[in-house]
């Protein structure tokens, strides 16, 4: 097991962000195009002036390299189009030749070729350093809205992970807080991307961690977050805006967890080696009240130390294979933790982080995921 890490969010907020790497294959395209270039005339049963393929290689080397980089390439482009032209006097010709206008041509053809490649390849440069310059801003905002995860809160242990699909702004969102009616977490994902997500998402929250302190139980608090999203969204307006979302509260002195969900994925219970989901009645999400009379309701669950409580996003179980199959997220958390010891949250989101990329190489949606555990002597300390 690994053990750097203190959350998944943690995690994104350490990350370095870097300018996107070309991939192998294009790096070494111009020196393959230039061996191509020197077997293709051998080969060819008549006598041309391959020399002049040469003109595409400044473009070709802009793709993936440097303007400095590019500019000596054309350069070298220049030159060796020069000796291509003196090997094939030397082998006939007159050595007037080198500077027939044929080739003269191709000097200058090549020479401009470079300099608008030179320029592609500093403009390039510009652009992937406004993204890391965007998405640092993105992983700023990101670490604001979704705290670290700390270990210890309350009664609870707890790990966090934030995986974004593409930007590091998404409408997943999580958060857990030690209030004085027990340790209450809630996970949602908000419908739709972008900066309009995110505004829901910081409102989403702010109402949470507000809410989550105040007297009242777990059904108030989606009460206040359901008339959040109906302003959220009368203000934007959108009237397809809503949110899954589930709000949990552990009671460490009945040792029980209480969930309210909101059309949201249901949690998963790592219990004595079985794992399995907390089933309960469902309700429309966050949002969408309006139209259902049916209010949501609360059910209750053995929550005891050994016990580890899942919660995640869709991102994590839609992920797929290269074949198309679905994230088996219960399988292999079976497969890894049945029959063995109790595990901590931390261990639980630590084999996810791992597990969920060798399965799926390409995430379509962002994941989230919070894990939390009673701990073994229940205090009545540190509810702040």
């Amino acid at each position: 097991m690994r053990t750097g890490r203190a959350s998944g969010s943690a995690r994104l907020s350490d990350a370095v962000l870097q300018a996107p790497v070309p991939p192998v294959w294009m790096r070494w395209l111009p020196a393959g195009y230039v061996a191509a270039v020197l077997l293709l005339e051998p080969v060819t049963p008549v006598e041309w002036p391959v020399s002049f393929l040469l003109v595409a290689l400044p473009v070709i080397a802009a793709s993936s390299l440097g303007p400095l980089a590019v500019a000596g390439v054309s350069v070298f482009s220049v030159c060796l189009e020069g000796l291509l032209a003196g090997s094939t006097c030397c082998a006939g010709r007159s050595a007037h030749d080198l500077w027939e206008r044929h080739y003269v041509g191709a000097y200058v053809s090549t020479a401009v070729v470079g300099i608008l490649g030179t320029a592609l390849a500093a403009h390039r440069t510009r652009q992937e350093a406004r993204l890391v310059h965007a998405n640092s801003v993105s992983k700023e905002l990101m670490r604001t809205l979704l705290r670290p995860v700390p270990r210890r809160i309350g009664n609870v242990r707890a790990a966090g992970l934030y995986r974004p699909a593409e930007a590091l702004v998404g409408g997943d969102l999580f958060d857990l807080r030690a209030t004085p009616a027990g340790e209450r977490a809630v996970i949602g994902d908000v419908r739709g991307k972008g900066l309009p997500a995110v505004r829901t998402v910081a409102d989403l929250l702010g109402c949470f961690r507000q809410t989550a302190y105040e007297s009242g139980d777990l059904l108030e608090v989606a009460g206040s977050m359901e008339r959040c999203i109906v302003r959220e969204a009368g203000g934007a307006p959108d009237d397809e805006l809503f949110v899954t979302a589930a709000l949990v509260e552990y009671d460490p002195h009945a040792q029980r967890v209480t969930v309210v969900n909101c059309g949201h994925i249901e949690p998963v219970l790592i219990s004595r080696g079985e794992v399995h989901t907390l089933t309960g009645p469902p309700s429309l999400p966050l949002g969408l009240g309006a139209l259902s009379a049916e209010r949501p309701r609360a059910h209750t669950h053995r929550f005891v130390p050994g016990d580890v409580l899942l919660l995640c996003t869709d991102g994590l179980i839609e992920a797929r294979d290269p074949a198309g199959s679905f994230y088996p997220l219960l399988d292999r958390l079976h497969d890894r933790f049945a029959g063995r010891p109790a595990p901590d949250p931390f261990e639980v989101v630590d084999f996810l982080d791992t597990d969920l990329p060798r399965y799926a190489r390409t995430l379509h949606d962002d994941v989230a995921v919070l894990a939390i555990a009673p701990h073994e002597s229940p205090r009545t300390q540190d509810r702040a």
